[in-house]
């Protein structure tokens, strides 16, 4: 920051210019891949998921309510945690304005977790967030959808995550999931995006990538949980661990995931 150049107001016009013309063929590009990503075929799904939710049992067609298409946050929560992930929390924090647009334009929103419904509500509850939350605890969903892993599957190395093989010793993982629904009740699966594939959802790294610091990820992680935390966790002492779990106490960082 001390050696930035400054520059005149009709200097810097200029070079502003020339980072508009990059900007707006980013903006073209980006509609380009969204109209692609529409056009993507469509799995049809054909088991019947049910999951845990405080209303009882609820399918996986329940969970469209009155709309024809579903967005579903896997929200990584595994079973053996007391909170949810920093990193989908920060997600999660960034939702709860766009509920009410989403739902009166013939979309849904839920998040799924394969913690057990009575961990997901009392963190829902200490966040408090307004999206409908369910356990997949009882059922292959995430699985199936590539965010959970088992034991064995890691062990041999073929578990996959992000459409490659997944390495690491995590269990869980993040992503966002797209479904649609027909007339006659069919359902079928349009798109999943994973690692940082929903970053465009997260309105604070769009206003930080304005910023002259930026994101400013200069930890031993190089990503968000270099500095984000649960939003009631900011005044608190600890650090964010290989897991994306908050530890408090003194950091010390493993430096790979």
């Amino acid at each position: 920051m001390a050696n930035h150049p400054v520059v005149s107001r009709d200097e810097w016009l200029v070079a502003r210019k020339e980072l508009l013309v990059k900007e707006k063929q980013l903006t073209r590009l980006h509609d380009e891949v969204a109209r692609q990503r529409r056009e993507l075929p469509w799995v049809k799904v054909e088991k019947d998921y049910v999951f845990d939710s405080l209303d009882g049992p609820v399918s996986l067609a329940k969970l469209f309510g009155k709309n024809s298409q579903l967005i579903v946050h896997h929200f990584m929560f595994s079973p053996q945690w007391e909170e949810g992930c920093v990193g989908c929390s920060f997600h999660a924090d960034h939702v709860d304005g766009a509920l009410v647009h989403l739902e009166n334009h013939d979309v849904s929103f839920v998040r799924v977790s394969r913690a057990p419904l009575d961990k997901i509500q009392a963190f829902n509850k200490r966040m408090g967030w307004k999206p409908r939350w369910v356990s997949s605890f009882g059922n292959r969903f995430n699985f199936d959808f590539q965010v959970s892993f088992d034991d064995d599957a890691l062990a041999r190395g073929d578990a996959i995550y992000n459409y490659r093989e997944h390495k690491g010793p995590m269990t869980d993982l993040p992503g966002v999931s797209v479904f649609t629904r027909n007339e006659k009740g069919e359902i079928f699966h349009t798109y999943s995006t994973f690692g940082r594939g929903d970053e465009a959802a997260v309105s604070t790294f769009v206003y930080l990538d304005m910023t002259p610091n930026g994101r400013a990820e200069n930890g031993p992680h190089k990503n968000l949980m270099d500095w984000v935390r649960h939003h009631d966790r900011y005044d608190h002492k600890g650090f964010v661990d290989v897991t994306a779990l908050f530890k408090t106490g003194k950091v010390a960082y493993e430096t790979s995931v």
